[in-house]
Formats: C-alpha cells, structure tokens, sequence
C-alpha cells in the first residue's frame, strides 16, 4: 500500500488529457493525511484546430518539428487556461495551491526498441507562468530514464484508494487505451497493471471515420450490429494480446491502420457490425488478461470515459461474470476524474521527493521521483 502519510497536506490541481485526445480533466484536491477531498473539476474540449494537431501528431508525417512546437505551445496555453477556470469555479486563489500535476498530451508512446522513449507535449513553462503556480509535468521519462515503460502510472493512485486486504480486486481505466492495474488482497503483494488493448480508440475513430461523429455514444451504434467471429479472432491474434507485462501501448499502434493491415476487407463490411467487432475486441482483450493475470479477481472497478458505453459495459459486465462490475463513483470519485486526480497526486509526491512509479507495473529498475518541477 502506497502511503500519504510523509506528503505534505494541501491542494493541489491535476490535468490529465489521455490517449482519447477529447479534451482535459482538471481537478481541484485537498490531500490531508491519507485521504483526500476532490474540491472542484470541469472537462473542457480541445479547441476544434488543436484538437486536430495533436490527432495528426500521433502518427509520422511531413514537418513534425514545426507542428510538434507549435501545439507544444498552444496545449500549454490550454491546459493554463484549464486551470484559470477551475480557480474562478471554486472561487480558490492560485496563491493557495501547493501545486499542479500536469500529464500533457500523449503524441508518441515508443516502449520498445533499442531507445525506447514517450513524449507529452503541453509546454508546462507556460503553465507555471500564466498561473503563477509550481508545476510538474513530464511524469514519464524519469520512469524510462531506469528502464521502464514509462506507463501506466495511475496504479500507484489506485492501489493508495482502492486496495481491500479482504478481497482481491482490479481497476479497469477505459480511456482510449484499456489499462489494468491488479490489486491483491494479500499485504505487500507487488501490483501488477499494464495496457490491455485499445478501449475507446479504435471505436472512436471507425465512428469518425464513417459517420462523421467522434463517438458512439452509449454504444447504441455497435449494439445494433453484430460481431464478426473470425475478424475478432485475426484482431486478437495480434501478439501484443499475448506479450508478458510490462506492456504499454498507444493509439499509434491501435489505429485504423492497424485494424486494416490485420484485417484488409474491413472497408467492404457492414460498418456498423466491424464496430459491433471492435467493441468486442475491447472486451475479449480484457477479460483474457484478467483470467490470465488476476483469476482471484473478485470485482472489477471501472473508471475513464469508456464507463458512458452502456453497451461496452454491460457487454464486459456478461464476460467477466461472475466477478463484479462497478465504477469509481461507487467509493466516491467520478470515474472522469480519477487520472486527473492521480496527476495531482503525483505531483505532491514529486514535491515532497518522494516515488511516484511502480517497478512492478513498468518494469524500471527502481523506484524514483517523477517529472520535472517549472516554477512561477
């Protein structure tokens, strides 16, 4: 169990913009002693432009110096604005927060290879100097720097709230990417969590692709198609299914490109039967490494955006039957804002020089202070 207890108390805020790349979570919390209190959110949109430079970074293409610059710039000025909002909301002056836990926007997710790196832009100088507060961002490469992955970083957050040593539970993030983080009811059991497979992206992006909506809100579009067995069976066969934790992933592995090269027909399918498919891809993919990882798994705690697909949830909920099926807001924190709230966690363990990584999450070799600090 991750301990609060040599942090110091106060608040702090958390931005957390995840691999869906539909905007920013940002809250306000007051950490005191081994719990917290989250004292204000919102959820703001990427600008409609932004939005589309930081889809297009995700992939290689011309000029990506330029381009990778300037969105630097404008998400900093974002996620900056973010957190003036959040201060007029709560009525909290800046002067009053410890600091803020900035994660950025994922563009690039390279764990493998002879220099295995990530990169997260949201230029957090920027941050620093337009709210006058202290901020802490680039979380991931100090984890890279001693040979981890560099993610999933929320399972530190989610062991401290959500461990039970009477029961042995998961906690399921459905964001754009699924990722898992295993908690054992044994005391001072070592935590696993990887990325399972994609959750929300692929589903995100066959919507766009084909009806020009962002999302399939619900899940009522892929409920009304029907699964294709042997393209769900090509898709899982893919070997990062079967790959050994430590694993992490990103949406420029789990594209439309991807979905094509593993199955090339998939333009000539009933459209909304290949996304009936790939609602079921994110559901057999977790539930294959739940049994193979967590088979003392009592219940399942969901949180991320994927927790609004009615269908993808009721679908998982059949699937891992008959461990439980819940969400964050069952112990009482909106499953939209736990990543958000784990940043600012992060954060005031950086600040108090204390670990934020799991080794046994992202295989580095040790344990270390996270980020770098930008003052105002």
């Amino acid at each position: 169990m991750i301990s609060f207890d040599t942090s110091p108390d106060g608040l702090y805020i958390g931005l957390m913009s995840g691999t869906s790349v539909d905007g920013v979570d940002a809250a306000l919390v007051r950490f005191e002693g081994d719990g917290f209190l989250v004292k204000g959110a919102i959820q703001r949109r990427w600008p409609i432009s932004l939005e589309g430079k930081l889809r297009a970074l995700a992939t290689p293409g011309e000029n990506e110096i330029d381009r990778l610059g300037e969105a630097d710039v404008e998400a900093g000025d974002f996620l900056a604005d973010c957190v003036l909002a959040l201060l007029e909301q709560t009525n909290t002056d800046a002067d009053a927060i410890s600091g803020i836990g900035s994660h950025g926007q994922t563009v690039r997710h390279r764990p493998l290879g002879a220099s295995p790196f990530t990169l997260q832009i949201g230029d957090p100088n920027r941050i620093a100097q337009k709210t006058g507060i202290v901020t802490v961002a680039d979380f991931r490469r100090r984890d890279m720097a001693v040979a981890g992955q560099g993610a999933p970083l929320a399972p530190a957050f989610h062991a401290a709230v959500f461990s039970r040593q009477d029961e042995s539970r998961a906690v399921l993030n459905l964001g754009g990417i699924a990722n898992l983080t295993l908690l054992s009811a044994q005391p001072g059991a070592a935590i696993p969590g990887f990325d399972s497979g994609p959750a929300n992206t692929l589903l995100d992006r066959w919507s766009e692709q084909v009806r020009g909506v962002p999302l399939d809100a619900s899940g009522v579009w892929a409920e009304s198609g029907a699964p294709f067995p042997e393209m769900l069976n090509a898709l899982l066969a893919d070997p990062y299914f079967s790959l050994a934790p430590p694993k992490s992933s990103g949406p420029e592995y789990f594209s439309l490109g991807w979905l094509r090269a593993r199955w090339p027909g998939v333009d000539g399918l009933p459209p909304e039967d290949v996304q009936a498919t790939l609602l079921e891809l994110t559901v057999e993919s977790v539930a294959r490494a739940l049994e193979a990882h967590a088979p003392q798994c009592r219940e399942v705690i969901v949180c991320g955006g994927g927790v609004h697909n009615r269908w993808l949830m009721q679908r998982l909920g059949r699937r891992i039957a008959p461990r439980r099926i819940s969400d964050t807001g069952a112990y009482g924190l909106a499953p939209d804002m736990v990543e958000a709230v784990a940043f600012a966690w992060l954060a005031r363990r950086t600040l108090a020089g204390m670990p934020g990584n799991l080794p046994s999450v992202t295989g580095a070799k040790q344990a270390v202070v996270l980020g770098g600090i930008y003052l105002p």
